[in-house]
This record gives C-alpha cells, sequence and structure tokens, in this order.
C-alpha cells in the first residue's frame, strides 16, 4: 500500500508544477497536510513514514476535526478539512483510495465578518504620516498610496518590478494568487509618490541596491518583505491617531468600499481586485444604512 508521506509529497509537488499555484497557498497545504499526517502516526504510535494511505477514513478526519476544536478558529479548521478533501480525491483519481476520507464531515460554520475598512478621512490621515523628508518614509508613501490606489494585496505590492509599471498609460501588471496576472489602473498621487520614492531609492539601501528589477526595496537593498510592511503599517496606524488597529489589507477593501460607495459596478470591482468569483467580492456590499435609506428615497418612485 501506498505511504501517505510520499503521496503527500507527490500531491504538493503536482499543485506546484501543473497547477501552477501560489506559494502561500502551496506551503497552507504543506502544513494543513503534515498535520494530518502527525495526527495520523500519533493515533497509530508509529513513525509518520511508515503510515499507510489507507488509514485515511471518515474516522481519522473526524478525529483531527475534533482534535482542533476550540484551540484552532473556524476558518483554519475549514481550510484544513479542504485540504484534505482535495488531497483525498487525488487519491482516488490515483486510485490509491476508494472512498472519499472526507464524505460527511463538515467544517464548523465561520462568522461572516465584514472587512475592516477606513473611512475616506481616517485613509487619508494614513497615507499623510510616512515622514516624507526621510527616504524610508517616501519608500512609506508610496507603497501606501499603491495599495490603495490600486487595490493590492500587500504581496503583490511587494512583489512589483519597474517593468510592470507603464507611468503612460497609468496602468501596472500585478501578480496576483495562483500566478494569475490582471492590469490595474493607478492613480496621480499613487505615480508622484511612487516616482519621488525612486529619486531617493539609493538612500533607502545602505548597503548599495541588489535588486535592481524590485520597486520597493529594504535597507539592505533586497525585495521589502510583507512583513516589513504590516509592521510600518501598525506604526503609522499609531501615529495618525487611528484607534483600531488594521493591516495592510484594511487599504485593499478601503479601496473597494470607497469605490462601491461612489457607484462603482460589482464586477468592475472584481476584476480590479482579482476575485475569481463575484460571491468573494460581495463582501463589500456593507454600505451603512443611511447611505442605503438615503439612495432608496432618492431613487424609489413610492419612497
Amino acid at each position: 500500500m501506498a505511504k501517505l508521506a510520499k503521496e503527500i509529497d507527490q500531491f504538493l509537488y503536482l499543485l506546484e508544477v501543473e497547477e501552477n499555484i501560489s506559494p502561500n497557498t502551496l506551503r497552507a497545504y504543506g502544513s494543513d497536510l503534515k498535520q494530518l499526517l502527525a495526527f495520523a502516526s500519533e493515533r497509530n504510535g508509529c513513525e509518520p513514514s511508515d503510515i499507510e494511505c489507507s488509514v485515511l477514513d471518515q474516522t481519522l478526519v473526524r478525529g483531527l476535526l475534533v482534535q482542533m476544536l476550540g484551540t484552532t478558529s473556524a476558518a483554519s479548521v475549514a481550510r484544513k478539512i479542504s485540504a484534505i478533501r482535495r488531497f483525498g480525491r487525488h487519491l482516488i483519481r490515483n486510485e490509491i483510495l476508494v472512498a472519499d476520507p472526507c464524505a460527511g464531515v463538515t467544517a464548523p460554520k465561520q462568522e461572516k465578518k465584514l472587512p475592516n475598512h477606513l473611512t475616506v478621512d481616517d485613509l487619508f490621515r494614513l497615507l499623510e504620516a510616512p515622514d516624507v523628508s526621510k527616504a524610508a518614509g517616501q519608500r512609506d508613501r508610496a507603497i501606501l498610496e499603491v495599495i490603495y490606489s490600486c487595490g493590492l494585496r500587500v504581496s503583490e505590492v511587494v512583489g512589483l518590478n519597474w517593468d510592470d509599471l507603464d507611468e503612460q498609460v497609468e496602468v501596472v501588471r500585478v501578480r496576483g494568487k495562483g500566478r494569475k496576472e490582471r492590469i490595474v489602473p493607478i492613480g496621480k498621487a499613487a505615480l508622484d509618490a511612487v516616482s519621488a520614492y525612486r529619486e531617493r531609492r539609493a538612500e533607502v539601501c545602505k548597503r548599495g541596491v541588489k535588486d535592481d528589477n524590485a520597486i520597493f526595496l529594504n535597507n539592505r537593498g533586497g525585495r521589502l518583505t510583507t512583513r516589513s510592511v504590516a509592521r510600518a503599517v501598525d506604526q503609522y496606524t499609531i501615529e495618525s491617531g487611528i484607534a483600531s488597529k488594521i493591516s495592510p489589507h484594511a487599504l485593499r477593501h478601503s479601496f473597494a468600499t470607497h469605490l462601491l460607495g461612489a457607484g462603482a459596478d460589482l464586477r468592475a470591482i472584481q476584476e480590479l481586485l482579482g476575485h475569481a468569483s463575484l460571491s468573494t467580492t460581495q463582501k463589500y456590499t456593507h454600505v451603512n444604512l443611511d447611505q442605503l435609506m438615503e439612495t432608496y428615497d432618492k431613487a424609489h418612485p413610492r419612497a
């Protein structure tokens, strides 16, 4: 019988090579399936390398689910079950398993949370928080402006290269989830901030530029990381006096929320955000009640 550990490695290899999934998704799948392997090893009292695929059944998956409840968020449990379900289907296709190990297994219901976003006033205060008299502040201003102008994920903004930016046409090429590319507009304020940073980029890199193609660099001259951007947002949130803790993703949420509030079409926002499904974009339809009532009063013939 096939070994579970070997099949997990083969499955992850196929995801990377044939399906070209993003590195973050691949890491998540790997972590979830390694947790499954560790649980099976503990349950059967043998080394992970000795576990056979035949142990992967509904009883094992339900046991893992019970172990996670109370210690793992509903969203994480749902993701892990999804990874196991996909792996199980892979084993069935390859005639290693006959029955779906996740058949009848449902993840706990997730609480639907509205995306965290900023008001326009708070957003503008955050954008103006970096000290642009310093080169690093000029870089940070450019990062914040680009995220909000284009609605980018933080991984997308740190992955930008100079040849992705077309200043004449005012668009930027973005590599999103699943390494899918999309073209999005970029506003003048963001372009101006990037241009001002570009003139001072050498000041940021105290040890010289090591990645000349990357737009946003750290002080060692390499590409800036998502964690560094998150730390900077934390700092500027405090400095700008915003009461709630926010992440770089809140700027992306604000981008979508402000566009929708100004009357932008939901499908256009879907394209700009790079969402595969419109249902993902629909979470931004949290227009406040006053605005909804005002629109109703103006538009409905019998209001």
